[in-house]
């Protein structure tokens, strides 16, 4: 692709001036990254020969560890495939389409850092088969996911619930159950606690400190909601709003210790009531796994409406056999 660079920068402050339309991609999430431990973020910023900006990618390395189970490395994770400055049709026109562009950016983060990091992981992609002529270029290998979205745009998410997960609402609230946005250092810790001893046993879980969730807090982008029943914290879950949708982000709930209260599904519906109220389009869920027959989290998400869909995520293993044998096993 004629005159286009590829410039990677470390740091927040030396970021050119920019529209960002994303906030998976945006500034706002790199300082974030800047401020929380164990995260390293990287921006890929693609400029025409005039300096003005085609497109930008943020990637985050987080090193992980644990004792148990014991294990220690770091990884690269980016949620879909970055803000693109233009109309497409006029891009195409001056020699800049959307694929190449994405595929320069891909090479260059993936030359950056394929040294720094055990594997790289692409998430969120907009539509399934985009960039796959890119990723497997540059030795990626697609897993099959699945992805569920709740439309808030064409009818009140009531309507869309199931009998059962109806009555559980309503039998939760006249229980006394309340979700509502974490307010002072009280209820963040109660929510930070939550949080990291419900994740702590699930090594593909990886929860942030709580930097990161006072960030998200405050930095007008997203929410941390509480659930409590007489003053105990049953639930929670932390949601960011972009381009018009929404995205629950992160959850843990006392399913077990409060099974008839249902905090999971009170938790829940309380996102996707507050999305609805707020004017957003959809709400997406962040995570809800692999696309097996059975899968608990997937079918308890589905009792609210939402429509699955299968997609890829992309990975690619530093280690060069290891990675060849994956690329073939997944060919």
């Amino acid at each position: 692709m004629k005159d286009v660079a590829v410039t990677i920068y470390r740091r927040s402050e030396d970021l050119p001036t920019m529209e960002y339309k994303s906030f998976f991609h945006g500034k706002s999430l790199f300082a974030l990254y800047e401020q929380t431990p164990r995260h390293v973020p990287y921006m890929a910023v693609a400029t025409d020969a005039d300096g003005k900006v085609l497109c930008n990618m943020l990637a985050v390395v987080r090193h992980r560890f644990s004792v148990f189970p014991p294990y220690i490395y770091r990884h690269c994770r980016i949620h879909g495939e970055g803000d693109y400055h233009h109309n497409d049709k006029r891009t195409e026109e001056a020699g800049y389409p959307k694929g190449e562009l994405f595929g320069l950016v891909l090479s260059r983060l993936t030359k950056e850092l394929q040294g720094k990091v055990l594997y790289f992981e692409f998430s969120h992609i907009s539509t399934k088969m985009f960039g796959y002529k890119q990723f497997r270029t540059a030795g990626y290998f697609p897993v099959h996911w699945m992805s569920i979205h709740n439309s808030l745009h064409s009818k009140a998410p009531e309507e869309r619930l199931g009998r059962k997960t109806k009555r559980y609402i309503e039998d939760g609230y006249k229980k006394g159950v309340e979700t509502k946005e974490v307010e002072g250092d009280e209820e963040f810790a109660a929510f930070s606690e939550l949080m990291h001893r419900h994740n702590i046993l699930k090594p593909k879980r990886y929860i942030p400190g709580d930097i990161f969730f006072r960030g998200l807090k405050d930095s007008g982008s997203g929410k941390l909601f509480i659930t409590k029943y007489k003053g105990m914290t049953i639930g929670c879950c932390a949601c960011v709003y972009s381009d018009g949708n929404a995205y629950l982000w992160y959850a843990a709930f006392r399913r077990k210790s409060f099974i008839r209260l249902h905090p999971d599904t009170m938790t829940i519906w309380h996102a996707i009531r507050h999305a609805y109220d707020n004017g957003y389009g959809h709400i997406f869920f962040m995570d809800v796994g692999l696309p097996f027959s059975k899968n608990p989290f997937r079918e308890f998400i589905l009792r609210f409406g939402g429509k699955p869909a299968s997609t890829f995520r992309w990975f690619r293993i530093s280690v060069r056999w290891l990675n060849a044998m994956a690329c073939w096993m997944y060919r």
